[in-house]
């Protein structure tokens, strides 16, 4: 195929996620995505940065979804509850394809440098989440335990959603992490 016929990013998607499960990230060449994918190396790098950026891509647009969603929760809501309408909408951007969801987990959890990568990401994730609630007039402890836990549920819950056999709702997982959160914490 020429680089100039439609959809070479989703071949080039796809057929990297099939070589990541297939060989492994780090066996992996992008000259091998590209072949398989019918492109030259060359249109990769004009959709990709790296081979990272296949798994990571569309993490800045996250971001800013997040905070948007952030900006619309109520003003009565708490430091936690302003971060759960960030998580909702994030949930809802990123719950769509649980089979993906799958193979992408799959991935990154078996390199650690995407590990890393992934860390990185929700760590910058929630220091924009923090900002955004001080911006909000929550002071410094709260925003910063507020952004921190929301996370950490995210991360928990979406491990929990994708490792699930059959597909679910990625925001009724992170509602029940946090339900189960707030009854551990009260247990204290």
């Amino acid at each position: 195929m020429g680089r100039w016929e439609p959809g070479a990013d989703s071949r080039l998607r796809e057929a990297a996620i099939e070589l990541f499960l297939e060989r492994g990230f780090e066996q992996t060449m992008v000259a091998d995505i590209a072949e398989r994918a019918g492109v030259t190396a060359r249109t990769f790098f004009r959709h990709f940065a790296d081979k990272r950026e296949v798994i990571f891509q569309g993490a800045a647009d996250l971001e800013e979804w997040s905070l948007a969603a952030l900006e619309k929760a109520p003003a009565t809501a708490s430091a936690l509850e302003t971060v759960e309408v960030a998580l909702d909408a994030t949930a809802r951007l990123l719950g769509g394809d649980h089979g993906f969801a799958r193979k992408r987990q799959a991935i990154i959890e078996s390199s650690a440098e995407l590990r890393e990568r992934e860390l990185i990401k929700l760590n910058s994730l929630s220091a924009r989440l923090e900002e955004a609630l001080r911006r909000r007039g929550f002071g410094d402890l709260d925003a910063s335990l507020a952004a921190a836990t929301g996370i950490a549920v995210y991360r928990v819950a979406f491990e929990r959603w994708a490792g699930a056999a059959e597909d679910g709702d990625l925001r009724e997982v992170i509602r029940d992490t946090m339900i189960h959160l707030r009854a551990l914490t009260a247990a204290e």
